[in-house]
Parts: C-alpha cells; sequence; structure tokens
C-alpha cells in the first residue's frame, strides 16, 4: 500500500510539472518585447542554454531563438515550401525518396546571413542561400 501512495505521489508531481512554462530569463523576455512590442502570444521553450520564442503573425510561424542575456542569435520565418530554392528541392526528391518536405523556413543568423530550413521525416535539413547542402539535423 505504500508502494503505491509513494507511486501516486511521483505520478501526480510528474503530471503538474509537464505542462509548467519554461522559466525564462527576466533579461531575455525584456529584450524580446523591445524587439517585438507588438506580439503578446509567445511559446516559450529551452533550446539548449538558449531560449525560443515563437509566435505566430498573419498566419506565419516565427520563432527567435535568444541566448541568456536576450541577444538574438536567429530568427525563422515559415515560408510556403514552393518558395525555396529548386536545389533544396531536387535534394529531397534524390535523397529522400518517396518522402515531401513538410514544412519549410527561412533563417537568418545575427549577422543577417540566410539559410533555408525543409522539414523532412522529422529531420531539418539546412542548406545555404543558394540552395546547396549544409547538413541535417534532428527535429
Amino acid at each position: 500500500m505504500k508502494k503505491n501512495a509513494i507511486l501516486l505521489v511521483v505520478l501526480m508531481l510528474a503530471a503538474l510539472s509537464y505542462g509548467q512554462k519554461t522559466d525564462v530569463p527576466l533579461d531575455v523576455k525584456n529584450a524580446f518585447e523591445r524587439q517585438y512590442p507588438t506580439i503578446k502570444k509567445v511559446k516559450w521553450e529551452k533550446e539548449k542554454d538558449n531560449y525560443e520564442a515563437g509566435y505566430v503573425v498573419d498566419k506565419v510561424r516565427h520563432s527567435v531563438l535568444m541566448d541568456a542575456k536576450g541577444k538574438i542569435i536567429e530568427t525563422e520565418t515559415g515560408i510556403q515550401i514552393s518558395q525555396l530554392p529548386a536545389n533544396v528541392r531536387e535534394y529531397v526528391i534524390k535523397h529522400y525518396k518517396g518522402q515531401k518536405i513538410k514544412e519549410a523556413a527561412e533563417i537568418r543568423d545575427a549577422g543577417q546571413k540566410l539559410t533555408f530550413e525543409a522539414e523532412v521525416k522529422g529531420m531539418d535539413l539546412i542548406f545555404d542561400n543558394k540552395g546547396n547542402f549544409i547538413k541535417e539535423t534532428k527535429d
């Protein structure tokens, strides 16, 4: 009986902590609010030592990756798959036979360097600004 009670308490604590929001440092939140004062509905996620703010404007998904001090590392904007460079679509056809691009985005780093992202089969494929393959990362 005691084991069941302990298990129940552990399960309840796990359930309570599952839906909790990411603790975002005040510096990060303040920096985001200064850069994007009109954005009110933000979903925060922790990404290694950084923080990602996700939001939607005019049905387009956006995200901003910031370090713990609030410095922008990169921004990501959802785009139509048709807006990807042709090389990206050709790469996917050749290397991921029978798979389709689920989502696409353009990413700009802090220096405004442009890369493209194509989500295929649970993987993020990253391409340079001309559509040349750079790397594959787990989504």
